[in-house]
């Protein structure tokens, strides 16, 4: 039987797609969770809010999500402690079959300026970041501002693929007043686990 131009197009794009789909799926079994800054390190302070608080309260949101459907998580750490970048690049490297996210929050002089970003520096990297931030996207009110490469110390020094997350611009008052909400967090931080689990091969 000969099937018509459109369908035999139609057939080829879906396995194709699916080709795609499959090629950027990531092998891992353990998630490692960055809670940026801690301790000296407060990171951005806007509008009554200190970044370090917010990184810790959503890593552990995130840590908990990931836990709940059987998922091994490390965390580079679990307190309001400074951990240095090649410290936490260590604790990451100790674990095979792994992805490392790192959870921040941003701040611009320009206040105006609002939104998710995601920053990698591999391929593997780049596609962790991309579904991320898709599944933010999704969840949490805010502008998906994209994913850019960039060679900051916890994606260069640690050896499976890496992201960090910038959950909004805690300098934008709109936006900080929506990060010092609990809802707010819990979405992000659903949208964190959505998006690590949606990579998984």
């Amino acid at each position: 039987m000969a099937f018509p131009p459109l369908f035999r197009r139609w057939v080829v794009w879906v396995f194709w797609l699916g080709f795609v789909a499959q090629a950027q799926a990531l092998s891992f079994s353990t998630v490692i969770l960055d809670a940026g800054h801690g301790g000296h390190d407060g990171g951005a302070a806007w509008h009554g809010l200190v970044e370090k608080r917010l990184c810790l309260d959503v890593a552990q949101r995130v840590e908990r999500i990931l836990k709940a459907r059987g998922v091994r998580v490390v965390m580079t750490r679990r307190t309001d402690a400074f951990v240095a970048l090649d410290a936490r690049a260590q604790v990451a490297n100790r674990y095979s079959r792994s992805v490392f996210v790192s959870i921040h929050f941003n701040a611009n002089r320009k206040t105006s300026i609002h939104g998710m970003e995601g920053y990698y520096r591999s391929a593997a990297g780049k596609t962790l970041a991309r579904s991320v931030l898709r599944s933010m996207d999704r969840r949490v009110t805010g502008t998906n501002r994209g994913v850019f490469n960039r060679n900051f110390k916890v994606l260069r020094s640690t050896k499976m693929p890496a992201t960090v997350i910038e959950c909004g611009y805690l300098s934008n008052r709109t936006e900080a007043k929506r990060c010092g909400s609990v809802a707010h967090r819990q979405a992000i931080a659903e949208g964190i686990a959505a998006g690590i689990m949606a990579t998984r091969g």
